[in-house]
């Protein structure tokens, strides 16, 4: 399969949550790169659009789009947050 990504991911297998509107959710990174990442969790029906991805090891939080669903995988991508 060809890659379209414009940075390469790197693989890891850290503890993450989505975080949208009060609900929280845990999953696991798979991979992250600087463009986006992909997650495991248990029910992907329960994921907005648009979300915070909050790491568990720094707290660090990223805004993210759904870019792609395979059954409990989920593609995000990485989301400019613009001030107004």
């Amino acid at each position: 399969m060809e890659e379209k990504r414009k940075h390469p991911r790197t693989e890891i297998n850290e503890p993450a949550y989505v975080s949208s509107g009060g609900s929280v959710m845990s999953c696991v990174v798979r991979n992250i790169s600087a463009e986006g990442a992909a997650i495991d969790i248990e029910n992907p029906a329960f994921v907005p659009q648009r979300f915070r991805l909050v790491m568990a090891h720094d707290s660090s939080v990223r805004e993210c789009q759904v870019a792609w669903i395979q059954r409990n995988r989920i593609g995000l991508t990485f989301v400019e947050v613009t001030s107004t």
